[in-house]
C-alpha cells in the first residue's frame, strides 16, 4: 500500500481550508484517509500552518511520500525528511 501525505480541502465555495492526512494514494482526494497531521489556510495573511511534527516525522520514517504542496508546507513549518 502506497501510503501519501496530502491535502483535503475543506471550507466554501472560493475560501478554501485545508487538512493535511494520511491517505493510500488510490483514496479520493477527499475521501477515506488514516490520519489526520495538521491544516493549512491560505486565506488568512500569513497563511496559518499548523502541524503535529511528531506524526509528520512518524509518517516519514514509515515511508509516506509527501506531496510537493505539502513538502513545501514542511520546509516552512521546520520538519526535514
Amino acid at each position: 500500500m502506497a501510503v501519501k501525505i496530502r491535502l483535503r480541502r475543506m471550507g466554501q465555495k472560493k475560501a478554501p481550508f485545508y487538512r493535511i492526512i494520511v491517505a493510500d494514494s488510490r483514496s479520493p482526494r477527499d475521501g477515506r484517509f488514516i490520519e489526520e497531521i495538521g491544516t493549512y489556510d491560505p486565506n488568512q495573511n500569513p497563511s496559518a500552518i499548523h502541524v503535529n511534527e511528531e506524526l509528520a516525522k512518524k509518517w516519514l520514517a514509515n515511508g509516506a511520500q509527501p506531496t510537493d504542496v505539502v513538502a513545501k508546507i514542511f520546509k516552512v513549518a521546520g520538519i526535514e525528511k
